[in-house]
């Protein structure tokens, strides 16, 4: 990174930037930290197309802020605001474009009743690998026993524009387990739960028509959730979970979702069949999670042996398994191989997801069970699925939980859910990775008062995805579909 001698380039800069309709800094207390800022993008890697990086300072006495971005390849940007800084967004965009591979030094100076203060400058860098159109999740209140409002949503992170996709205000229910396939989508599965339940699916293959199918059959434990794309389109991973809930008398857990017994199973779109494997059901494991391979040719998922709960419940370890899948003949390999060994390790691995080039997998670790969004220890591991080698992305990871993720189209950016916030509300957060691994510190979704929006927003961002383009879901043909007491049902075969 390029250095600039810091009280030197600050002086220049109020030079330059006196009487371009900002209050000149006067006169500043230097201050030889960083400044305290809100979100933290210090130091952080981003893609050039995401939204400006607004912020705020940490101290509630800041009367106004002042920030001036310059880039070490060209160009410059000053802005200035009261709450937040107010970034223009053509002229960050011209900004990081001219900047691409290099970085932006970001020198801050607040106004305090008794005066501005400068403080030391900071870096971020900007990567050569853009990232994707958007992200779609749940957002959902901290609620545990009625379907208070909810739905899925959808940013554009160029601009931090978001639009409501579907709402449970549209029919009384509960909208979850939202999944693309790679990041397309024209690829949906939606299920929603309650007297409306059914499972909306669409795909190119028949005009992008959307169906609802009831996903429960006599042969199989339940109704389909978690589910996960092949890249071929054609098929859909599912688990079945029976779930119940109970909460903590102390400590920092509050609740604890715990899986009675679940299988896995494989949806055939074009048969409509649901492809069981024997050595994947049965009631003497638990397997959940499901995720294909890059090359569809393997099936990772999550499996523990069972346990009385609640007194076993703190030695429910999940292990990290594998297992092949033909998707020439739909079915399923006889081996199911350990990548991470969750007995072994007296730790729980959950949420397997590989990138896209087929280089690493994504998961989570906790200290028991499966359901980690709850667990303040749950953190994200890296695994090189080339040398076979496994660590915890300590550069993006924090003292409280990191759960659900997932990966960009071009296997750069992960964007996943954390609580380092508060503890209570999970944020989405997002990290560059690069080819060789290497781990980016993460930073929150930009917002244009990130302080005003994040504070006065009471739910969580639930199972952030990844998608190349506006998601094309007729909303009104949804509700019609969900109200409708017509389901498609699927058929059950048995393979191996």
């Amino acid at each position: 990174m390029k250095t600039i001698h810091y009280l030197y380039y600050y002086s220049v800069a109020a030079l330059l930037l006196s009487g371009c309709g900002f209050e000149q800094v006067s006169n500043p207390t230097m201050v030889y930290d960083m400044p305290v800022i809100y979100p933290d993008y210090r130091g952080v890697t981003i893609p050039v197309n995401i939204a400006p990086l607004n912020f705020t300072m940490q101290s509630d006495s800041v009367l106004l802020i002042d920030a001036v971005f310059t880039g070490t390849t060209s160009g410059e940007l000053h802005a200035q605001g009261g709450e937040s800084t107010n970034i223009d967004p053509t002229k960050w965009r011209k900004l990081l474009a001219a900047n691409q591979g290099g970085s932006l030094f970001v020198q801050v100076a607040a106004k305090f009743p008794d005066g501005w203060r400068s403080y030391t400058p900071f870096g971020i860098e900007v990567s050569f690998d853009s990232i994707d159109y958007g992200i779609t999740y749940r957002l959902i209140e901290p609620g545990y026993e009625a379907y208070t409002k909810m739905g899925i949503y959808e940013t554009s992170l160029s601009d931090s524009h978001e639009r409501a996709l579907i709402e449970n205000t549209q029919f009384r229910g509960c909208v979850n387990c939202h999944s693309y396939k790679q990041g397309d989508p024209r690829y949906l599965s939606l299920h929603i739960r309650g007297d409306h339940g059914a499972t909306l699916i669409s795909h190119p293959g028949e005009g992008g028509t959307m169906k609802a199918f009831n996903t429960k059959t006599e042969e199989t434990l339940g109704f389909c959730v978690y589910p996960y794309w092949h890249p071929s389109g054609r098929y859909i991973a599912y688990s079945t979970n029976n779930t119940r809930q109970g909460f903590h008398v102390g400590g920092k857990k509050i609740i604890e979702v715990m899986d009675l017994a679940s299988d896995m199973q494989v949806y055939d779109i074009d048969r409509n069949k649901l492809l069981v494997c024997e050595a994947l059901k049965g009631d003497s494991a638990f397997e959940t999670f499901p995720a294909f391979s890059a090359d569809g040719k393997t099936l990772f998922f999550s499996v523990a042996r069972p346990k009385n709960y609640p007194t076993e419940m703190k030695e429910m370890y999940y292990s990290l398994c594998s297992i092949a899948f033909d998707a020439e003949t739909g079915t399923y390999g006889t081996q199911i191989d350990t990548l991470v060994n969750g007995d072994a390790l007296c730790k729980s691995a959950v949420y397997a997801r590989p990138s896209y080039d087929g280089r690493f997998l994504c998961y989570t670790v906790a200290d028991y069970g499966y359901f980690h969004i709850w667990h303040p220890e749950s953190d994200l591991y890296l695994l090189d699925l080339k040398t076979g080698e496994s660590r915890p992305m300590t550069e993006a990871n924090s003292p409280d939980a990191e759960s659900v993720h997932s990966w960009s189209s071009n296997s750069r950016w992960l964007v996943f859910g954390s609580r380092r916030d508060d503890g209570l509300y999970t944020r989405p957060y997002f990290c560059h990775i690069a080819e060789d691994g290497k781990v980016g510190k993460a930073f929150m979704l930009p917002q244009r008062n990130p302080r005003q929006f994040y504070e006065g927003r009471f739910m969580s961002y639930n199972i952030p995805e990844f998608v190349t383009a506006p998601v094309p879901l007729d909303n009104k043909l949804a509700e019609r579909q969900i109200v409708s007491d017509e389901r498609v049902p699927m058929g059950v075969e048995r393979n191996r």
